[in-house]
């Protein structure tokens, strides 16, 4: 492919390190022959936007754009999804933030003021789910994770889970609001649990089922007035770099185990349906 022809507002990055979203994936049948794939991934700026905007050369970035074009040795991206990032943080970490890292604090922003308060997270091991639970867990949230594996439970309390169950079913008592990463049943009975004026933010969709709701679900009392269910769209949050830059400074924010792989690995991994199995899978892109 030719190398990227940046606009007055982009910067060109080259690419270090790109982790496949399940967004990406999903996508692949509908672009044409010739596209490039992928959102996200972390770099460094090899060209300044032309309007003076922006990280400079040299500086380590993390980027997103819904436009694609991620899995590349080079990227023309906007300055307005591009933030600096830590020098001290490796690419293969960096690159797991954008789209993941990002949404989840936007998610548990959208909760409002959480502090003393209960928060379920359905589907809490996952890459949104797992930096939701240490976000909402900083912010002083009573956090609830729920995950099927419970051998991962002892991991999410230690990243500042106060309960953990490996179905909604199974916890009691209401919170005041959920971040849902896997749709259909869950999402539905997330919902059961809220607390008047509390809410789903609808974050994922990894069942990949229908939500059937019972009849009387929405009907309220004094104890349930005012629930509500919102969908979610990171493409349509305003002014992510700030949020992103924090993310891309945070020593301590834990991503868990990677899978780091050649990107010429990239073509064989996808024709086996995107396998995860060793932690988030992460290419590192070799420079030609």
């Amino acid at each position: 492919m030719p190398d990227p022809a940046p606009r007055s507002h982009e910067l060109v990055v080259r690419v270090d390190a790109f982790a496949p979203n399940p967004g990406d994936l999903a996508g692949l049948r509908d672009l044409p022959d010739g596209a490039i794939p992928g959102w996200d991934g972390s770099g460094v700026v090899v060209a300044p936007a032309a309007d003076g905007n922006g990280p400079r050369v040299g500086e380590r970035v993390i980027f997103l754009s819904l436009d694609a074009a991620g899995w590349a040795e080079q990227r023309a991206v906007p300055h307005a999804m591009t933030a600096r990032a830590s020098t001290a943080l490796t690419a293969e970490h960096l690159a797991t933030l954008p789209v993941p890292a990002t949404s989840a604090l936007r998610g548990v922003r959208r909760l409002g003021s959480i502090l003393g308060r209960r928060i379920l997270i359905v589907g809490a091991t996952g890459a949104v789910g797992r930096v939701a639970v240490q976000i909402a867990a900083r912010s002083g949230a009573h956090v609830v994770a729920v995950a099927r594996d419970a051998d991962r439970h002892r991991e999410l309390r230690r990243l500042g889970a106060s309960e953990t169950h490996r179905s909604v079913e199974s916890v009691g008592g209401r919170v005041h609001g959920a971040l849902d990463l896997i749709g259909g049943e869950q999402l539905v009975a997330a919902y059961g649990l809220l607390d008047a004026g509390g809410t789903v933010i609808a974050l994922g969709h990894a069942a990949g089922a229908d939500e059937m709701f019972p009849y009387g679900a929405f009907v309220a009392d004094p104890s349930t007035a005012n629930r509500s269910i919102t969908s979610f769209f990171l493409g349509a949050e305003p002014d992510l770099v700030p949020d992103m830059t924090y993310l891309a400074a945070d020593h301590d924010l834990h991503v868990g185990p990677l899978d780091v792989r050649p990107w010429a690995e990239l073509g064989d991994w996808v024709a086996e349906g995107g396998p995860r199995s060793g932690g988030r899978v992460v290419f590192r892109v070799d420079q030609a």
